[in-house]
């Protein structure tokens, strides 16, 4: 992997920032919460929930990452999607806990969780299939994959999606250099070992997931791995449901529903893969 990272870099310029002061003031709103609800002294699941909870009610916004030209480190806080909701909760509550409180913090925290080792080299650094950001946050110590010790199993975890249908995405279309990065990234994934809760163990193994707690819903589409991700958070029910952004037309919600019920539900889901934050 060394030696495709080295090429990445070559993809490397000026890294810009895309982003409006409806962006600025969104974050800063979200750190003025944590100074009055005195987070700081809270642990960082106690953190993310209350964050992540702030943004209920905010409209589904798909393909906000996307821009024209070089990778730019894109903001959009005032439209989120499932990704970007979780992203955007992980950074603020890491942020708040380490007492850094700038939107020049944020969009550093936010580059070091987005990219692979932190840095932007270009469209492959994106960490684009979610259990590769998995894997990366819990070997750069940010989250811990807590998946096998809940009571996961063996996860065929073959991903090919993105080199197979480049026509899907505006910067792999017609560009198959980027592709034949994109390609090699799919194979490292591919070779790692990972583990999931089939749907129908996650109600046996809810009671050590913990709000607060990242989960990856698992797919049986042919090439990719996560279909849907969210916030872990246990209800007044006793019961984990899923605090997230569902959909085109929907806004960040908790389900009704447990998260084991949830996922039962859609017949392209198949189970969970955990990530646990740790204290930064």
């Amino acid at each position: 992997m060394k030696s495709i990272l080295a090429i990445l870099f070559l993809f490397s310029s000026m890294v810009a920032q895309v982003y409006t002061q409806a962006d600025v003031d969104v974050c800063e709103s979200k750190f003025q919460l944590g100074i009055s609800q005195n987070l700081t002294e809270e642990d960082i699941h106690t953190i993310i929930v209350e964050i992540a909870k702030s943004f209920l009610g905010v409209d589904y916004e798909a393909h906000s990452l996307e821009s024209e030209g070089d990778e730019k480190l894109s903001i959009h806080l005032t439209g989120l999607d499932c990704y970007t909701f979780l992203e955007s909760s992980l950074v603020i509550s890491r942020l708040i806990k380490s007492e850094r409180m700038t939107f020049d913090d944020y969009q550093s925290e936010l580059q070091n969780v987005r990219y692979r080792n932190g840095k932007i080299a270009g469209y492959p650094s994106r960490l684009h299939y979610f259990s590769d950001w998995i894997f990366e946050m819990d070997s750069r110590g940010i989250a811990k994959d807590v998946t096998e010790d809940l009571g996961g199993e063996c996860y065929s975890n073959k991903v090919d999606f993105m080199s197979t249908h480049p026509d899907s995405y505006k910067q792999l279309k017609n560009n198959s250099e980027i592709v034949y990065f994109i390609a090699a990234i799919e194979k490292d994934i591919s070779a790692r070992d990972y583990f999931f809760i089939p749907q129908e163990k996650i109600e046996k193994y809810e009671k050590g997931i913990m709000s607060g707690d990242i989960i990856g819903i698992t797919t049986n589409i042919n090439g990719l791995d996560i279909a849907h991700t969210g916030i872990a958070i246990r209800m007044n029910d006793g019961r984990i449901h899923l605090l997230h952004a569902p959909n085109v037309g929907k806004k960040v919600q908790i389900t009704e529903a447990s998260l084991a019920e949830y996922v039962k539900r859609n017949k392209i889901q198949t189970g969970i893969m955990v990530s646990r934050p740790l204290e930064p």
